[in-house]
C-alpha cells in the first residue's frame, strides 16, 4: 500500500509574544484610536444590491476601473459606457452592487442594473408626485410612439400626443419632448405617458377666459381640427366647437370636404352656447348675406327658371337655382298623368333642367316648382274632343283598379273610367281583377267625354255588338239546353250555358229523378224558365224536365171514360195524391198560363196591327 500523506499542522502563533522589532511600537493608545479611526473613514459601508456612486480611477480598452469606497476597487465593461463616450478618469457614476466579493475575490459592479433601478426609481418618483420628465422619441410603433425616459423604453398614444388629432407620427421621431407618466405596470414593465396633458394645462385658462367672454354673435377664429359626415370640429384656442353641415354654406353639400380642409384657419360666428354642457354651436354661411335677398325681382309667379337637382325624396325633389336657393318640385307637378309614381323615375341627383315657379313667398323663403306646366294640358287640346269623341276606339294601360271599374291611361293625363258592368256581355263580374290585373293593355270605346269635368267614360264590351238580342231567340221560355254546373250556394247554383253565358238554378231546380242533386261539373239538360235581356237573366231548372215527363204520362189515364165511370170509392182513391204530383200539376199549369199569356199577347199585337 501506498502510504498515507502526513499533513502538517503548525501550533498557533501568538502575536502578543512575538518579536515586533519595534514595529507599530511607540504608538500611545490616543494615537492608535486616531489611526484606527482614520483607517475607517477611508472604506464605506457597502451592501450588496444596491446602488452606490464610484469614482472612475482607471480606463483600459476592455474595462473601467471604479472606487466605491470599499477596500477593493471595481472592474465593469466598457460597453456599459457607451452612452458616455468622453469618461475620463475622475468622472462619478451611479454603479450596481452584484457581489462584494466573488470567488476570485474580486468586487462585482453593474453600471447597466444601476441605470435601470435608478430609472425606475426617477419615473415612480415622477408618477407619484406628477412632475415632468424629458423624453426622446426612439421610433413610431401601432397607435402612437416609444420614448426613452432615462433609458427605459415607454409607450406614449397617439391620443395623447397633442390635443388635435395626428395624423402623421414620423415627424416626432428623433425629437425630444417633455412627459407625464399617467400608468405604471410593474408586471409587465410597461409605463404610459402623456404629452397632451401638459398641453391641456396650459389651454385651461385659455379656455377659461374664452368661456368666460363667449357670446352669441361673436365671431371668432379657429383652426379646423377634424371632420365627419355631420360636421367639422373647430379649435377655438382650447375650446371645441361644432360646425353642423348645414351651417357651412347656403348652398348644399353631402361632406364639409368639399368647402374645407384640415388645419385650415376660417372664422366663424357662435351660433348658441350651452354653458352646462360646454357646448359650441358654430355658423359659416351666416357671416354672408342670404342669397334670398339677392334673388332677382325679375322671378315671378309663371316665370321659367333653370337649376341643378340637388335632393330627390318620396315626395319630390329639390331643384337649386341659385347656392341657397331652391325650390320644390311636387311628384304631382311632374307630369299630366293623375297616377302618382316614384320621382326618381323622372329624374337624379345633378340633372339640369327648367321649370315653372308656382308659389313664391319671398319672406318665408319658400318657392313651388313644376315642371309639367312646360307642356299643354292634355285636357284642354283642341282636338280633343275629336280624338276622343264617343264611339272612338283606343287602347290604353290598366293603371288602376278599384271595386266598381278599373282606370285606363290612354296617353299622359288622359284617364277613363271602364265600369265592371262594361267589361263583359256574357260573364258576371265581381271585381275587375277577375277579368285583368294592372299594366295590362285593353281595347276600348268612348262611352262619354266631359273635357270641363276631366272625365272619359269607356266601356270593353261595347267592341262587340250585343249577345242578349240574339240570345232572346235561342234561350226562349220553354226550350231545353246542356248546361254544366259551375258552382253551389245555399239557395242558388251558377249553370255554363251554351255561347259561354251564364245562367242560375235554385237549389231545387238541379235535383235529379232519383233525388240527388247535381255536384260541381255535372253536364245536365236544363229548361229555361225566365228570360231577361235587360237584366241579362236567365233562370233554369232540370227538375222541370223531368217532372214534366211523368205529368205527361199520368195526364191521359185521368181523361179516360173509364175513369169517369168509375165509382165513388175510385173517386176517394184518386183523391189521395202525392205533395210531388202537386208541384207537377203546378209547375204544367204555369207552364199553361205562359203559353196562354203568350197567345194573348200575340192576339194583342195583331188586333194592334189590324187597326
Amino acid at each position: 500500500m501506498a502510504k498515507e500523506k502526513q499533513s502538517y499542522v503548525s501550533p498557533e502563533f501568538d502575536w502578543e509574544t512575538a518579536d515586533d522589532k519595534g514595529f507599530g511600537t511607540g504608538y500611545t493608545a490616543a494615537d492608535r484610536a486616531r489611526l484606527e479611526q482614520m483607517y475607517e473613514n477611508t472604506l464605506s459601508p457597502i451592501q450588496e444590491k444596491e446602488v452606490v456612486k464610484g469614482t472612475v480611477v482607471g480606463i483600459t480598452d476592455r474595462e473601467v476601473i471604479l472606487n466605491i469606497g470599499f477596500k477593493s476597487d471595481g472592474l465593469v465593461s466598457s460597453n456599459e459606457f457607451r452612452d458616455l463616450p468622453n469618461l475620463k478618469i475622475g468622472d462619478e457614476v451611479e454603479v450596481y452592487v452584484e457581489n462584494q466579493e466573488d470567488a476570485q475575490g474580486q468586487l462585482v459592479l453593474s453600471r447597466k442594473k444601476a441605470k435601470v433601478i435608478t430609472a425606475w426609481d426617477n419615473i415612480q418618483k415622477s408618477f407619484e408626485e406628477d412632475l415632468v420628465m424629458d423624453a426622446l422619441v426612439k421610433r413610431r410603433t401601432k397607435g402612437g410612439l416609444i420614448v426613452d425616459i432615462y433609458g427605459i423604453e415607454a409607450f406614449l398614444p397617439g391620443s395623447q400626443i397633442d390635443v388635435k388629432p395626428i395624423r402623421d407620427f414620423d415627424i416626432f421621431v428623433g425629437k425630444r419632448m417633455e412627459v407625464k407618466v399617467v400608468k405604471i405596470n410593474h408586471a409587465n414593465d410597461n409605463v404610459v405617458v402623456s404629452h397632451k396633458i401638459l398641453i391641456e394645462k396650459d389651454l385651461e385658462a385659455q379656455r377659461q377666459q374664452i368661456l368666460n367672454n363667449l357670446e352669441k354673435g361673436q365671431v371668432l377664429e379657429g383652426v379646423i381640427k377634424n371632420m365627419t359626415n355631420f360636421g367639422a370640429f373647430i379649435d377655438l384656442g382650447g375650446v371645441d366647437g361644432l360646425l353642423h353641415i348645414t351651417d357651412i354654406s347656403w348652398g348644399r353639400i353631402n361632406h364639409p370636404s368639399e368647402l374645407l380642409s384640415l388645419d385650415q384657419k376660417t372664422n366663424v360666428v357662435v351660433l348658441d352656447f350651452d354653458e352646462e354642457k360646454k357646448r359650441i354651436s358654430l355658423g359659416l354661411k351666416q357671416l354672408q348675406s342670404h342669397p334670398w335677398d339677392s334673388l332677382s325681382e325679375e322671378i315671378q309667379v309663371g316665370s321659367k327658371v333653370k337649376g341643378r337637382i340637388v335632393n330627390v325624396a318620396d315626395y319630390g325633389a329639390f331643384l337649386e337655382i341659385l347656392p341657397g336657393v331652391e325650390g320644390l318640385i311636387h311628384v304631382s307637378e311632374m307630369s299630366w298623368s293623375q297616377h302618382l309614381r316614384n320621382p326618381q323615375e323622372f329624374m337624379s341627383v345633378n340633372d339640369e333642367l327648367e321649370a315653372v315657379v308656382l308659389t313664391l313667398d319671398r319672406q318665408e323663403r319658400k318657392m313651388s316648382l313644376g315642371i309639367k306646366q312646360l307642356t299643354e294640358d292634355p285636357w284642354t287640346q283642341a282636338e280633343l274632343k275629336d280624338k276622343y269623341a264617343v264611339g272612338t276606339r283606343h287602347s290604353g294601360v290598366v293603371r288602376n283598379l278599384t271595386n266598381f271599374g278599373l282606370f285606363i291611361e290612354l296617353e299622359e293625363g288622359i284617364d277613363g273610367l271602364v265600369h265592371v258592368s262594361d267589361l263583359s256581355w256574357t260573364k258576371k263580374i265581381k271585381h275587375p281583377s277577375d277579368f285583368i290585373k294592372v299594366g295590362d293593355q285593353l281595347e276600348v270605346v268612348v262611352l262619354e267625354l266631359d273635357a270641363d269635368n276631366r272625365r272619359l267614360a269607356l266601356g270593353h264590351k261595347q267592341l262587340e255588338e250585343n249577345p242578349w238580342d240574339t240570345f232572346e231567340s235561342i234561350f226562349e221560355v220553354g226550350s231545353v239546353h246542356r248546361c254544366t254546373v259551375l258552382s253551389k250556394g245555399d239557395k242558388f247554383a251558377t249553370l255554363e250555358l251554351p255561347y259561354g253565358i251564364e245562367g242560375i238554378a235554385t237549389i231545387k231546380n238541379i235535383s235529379k229523378e232519383d233525388n240527388s242533386v247535381a255536384e260541381i261539373g255535372d253536364s245536365l239538360d236544363f229548361m229555361v224558365l225566365e228570360f231577361s235581356k235587360d237584366e241579362k237573366k236567365i233562370v233554369l231548372s232540370h227538375a222541370k224536365i223531368w217532372q214534366v215527363g211523368v205529368v205527361e204520362e199520368k195526364a191521359p189515364k185521368k181523361v179516360t171514360p173509364k175513369a169517369a165511370e168509375a165509382p165513388a170509392s175510385k173517386e176517394k182513391e184518386a183523391d189521395k195524391s202525392t205533395f210531388g204530383d202537386l208541384d207537377i200539376l203546378s209547375a204544367l199549369k204555369e207552364q199553361m198560363e205562359e203559353t196562354e199569356k203568350k197567345g194573348k199577347k200575340t192576339s194583342k199585337k195583331e188586333d194592334k196591327d189590324a187597326e
